[in-house]
């Protein structure tokens, strides 16, 4: 009788283990494909971090995960001016997609007093390292002003449409708060929100098939 009865209980055991095991193999398919086509502000270590800011003023890193539908990215700065677009192509970057990526943002440290602003975009993926540095040369002094900055809110973004990964507002009034999740969602339906501030540098990516 206890010889049937370890029997019994190995059964279950295996069946139990075999279940669980049947979930997991589940909910891993699911989590890989629910990851596919999405875009997240990247996790990085204190060390990253720090060599970032050794050497930028601000950074933003980003990790995107693509499936084959699409081909290219591109990422752009643009700039608005109390809350008008004065210009749409600051910096421009297109580059071939495959699989998973990153995309990297910063401003570079500036001396007091300068008239540029230093950007570069950064895109790695299988296919290779892309790079383009440029300058917006109509800063108006916004070294003296104070300023904000963040990236959109949520894990694993939709990349099926336009996405604003990241900003930097500039104010002569110190008084400022982040930009909400619902800017980064619909930023002609929130642009109030940088109406007061004098500049306002928005990072956008566009993923085409």
């Amino acid at each position: 009788m206890s010889s049937k009865k370890n029997m019994s209980k190995t059964k279950i055991a295996s069946l139990v283990f075999s279940s669980l095991a049947l979930i997991l193999l589940i909910l891993n398919y699911f989590l890989f494909v629910s990851n596919k086509n999405t875009i997240s502000v990247a996790a990085l270590t204190d060390r990253e971090n720090a060599i970032l800011s050794s050497i930028t003023d601000r950074s933003f890193v980003y990790d995107f995960n693509t499936d084959k539908e699409y081909k290219e990215v591109t990422v752009w700065i643009e700039r608005y001016e109390s809350g008008n677009l004065a210009e749409d192509k600051i910096a421009e970057l297109t580059t071939e997609v495959e699989g998973e990526g990153s995309i990297i943002f910063s401003t570079s440290k500036t001396n007091s007093g300068s008239k540029q602003m230093p950007f570069s975009i950064t895109i790695s993926n299988n296919e290779g390292v892309s790079s383009i540095y440029a300058s917006d040369t109509n800063t108006k002094n916004l070294d003296n002003m104070s300023s904000v900055w963040g990236n959109f809110r949520g894990d694993n973004i939709s990349i099926a449409d336009e996405v604003v990964l990241g900003s930097i507002c500039y104010s002569n009034d110190g008084r400022m708060n982040s930009l909400t999740a619902e800017f980064y969602q619909d930023v002609n339906g929130h642009i109030n929100e940088i109406e007061k501030y004098e500049v306002v540098y928005l990072l956008k990516a566009n993923f085409n098939k």
